[in-house]
């Protein structure tokens, strides 16, 4: 299907029946379209700040304005989220989105809260906060805009060349300590970006990202996210050195993760795509995972387990050495400039 990770809506796990596309006569052929449209569906958020207890991950809150990716990632972790709304983590995740339009007001609301605290805020983490839909949505720079007024530091991910729209807010910020940007570099290869990430910027456009981000001396890095074995794995040192050249002077890397859903249709797109070596990468990632297709044991979920797992690391950890990358430890963001524009709420004795 053009422009899209897959085909397949995948059975939801909370369903107790499924659906599949058969033809009903002989003028039917129950093909699949070669296109499908992103429907985008608008909804009032309760609540905006999402909050997690994980020793995995830097950051105790997040924002995701948008709930699916019409990037159409096939291996995003996030997938399997849309089967608690009744839809699939398969061709629904990429096509049937939702935007909380009331975002920004539910963010100040708990901004303005007597007890809140402020620590990093990172923005787009379930989904992409600059996926397309939100050139006409604005969620995101309607809440980079709150974040700035209130002086509360924030940390973005993105694939996305949209985030440099807003490089006049993350600039300002930035020079107060207030925001850092890592930009997710999965491969330099435009034709598989194109199957494995088939909506989401190429290469050149997200090392472009880097360049503007350095010049405009905001803080920036790259997470090479996920490693694939046998699939993106030989590109960690050339990825590291065209992020050094494009200006990030942090990495990072993430092995890839197949949570529920996410493991058939990726053995799906292996099949469709690299049949050839299918067998032996999905080998390969249950001797990383304990032999099954995925474990999410804290400490491990992230990196992997055995040998080659080791291996991967000491390349990283060696490349970035050799290079320079990582040489400083980034500078934590501030949340001591913190201030309500309305200025703080005083109580009645």
């Amino acid at each position: 299907m053009r422009g899209r990770g897959t085909s397949s809506n995948v059975h939801n796990r909370f369903q107790p029946y499924r659906i599949e596309a058969v033809a009903v006569d002989e003028f039917d052929s129950g093909e699949v379209p070669d296109s499908v449209a992103t429907e985008v569906r608008l909804e009032h958020a309760k609540s905006i700040i999402a909050t997690n207890q994980s020793p995995d991950i830097p950051f105790d809150r997040s924002i995701n304005p948008y709930r699916g990716c019409e990037h159409g990632c096939i291996y995003c972790f996030a997938r399997p989220s849309h089967a608690y709304w009744d839809l699939s983590p398969g061709l629904d995740f990429e096509t049937r989105l939702t935007a909380k339009v009331n975002a920004v007001e539910r963010l100040v609301e708990t901004l303005d809260r007597p007890g809140y605290k402020p620590a990093p805020l990172a923005l787009g983490v379930n989904t992409d906060a600059y996926q397309p839909i939100e050139k006409e949505h604005r969620l995101t720079r309607q809440l980079l805009e709150v974040l700035q007024a209130y002086r509360h530091p924030v940390t973005i991910i993105t694939k996305g060349t949209l985030v440099l729209r807003d490089l006049d807010i993350l600039a300002d910020m930035a020079s107060q300590g207030l925001c850092s940007v890592r930009v997710s570099l999965t491969t330099l290869d435009n034709e598989l970006k194109r199957t494995l990430e088939p909506r989401a910027a190429g290469p050149a456009g997200r090392l472009k990202v880097l360049r503007a981000l350095s010049g405009a001396r905001i803080p920036c890095g790259i997470m090479i996210a996920p490693v694939i074995p046998f699939v993106n794995d030989a590109e960690i040192e050339s990825i590291l050195d065209a992020a050094l050249e494009a200006g990030a002077d942090r990495a990072g890397w993430v092995l890839l993760r197949l949570p529920r859903e996410v493991a058939p249709l990726f053995e799906e797109w292996l099949q469709t795509h690299m049949p050839d070596r299918a067998s032996h990468v999905m080998n390969r990632i249950r001797d990383l995972r304990g032999g099954n297709a995925y474990d999410s044991s804290w400490g491990s979920r992230m990196r992997g387990q055995g040998p080659y797992a080791s291996l991967l690391s000491q390349r990283f950890e060696k490349h970035c050495r050799k290079i320079g990358m990582n040489r400083r430890e980034s500078e934590p963001l501030r949340s001591d400039l913190f201030r309500r524009p309305g200025g703080e709420q005083l109580g009645l004795f």
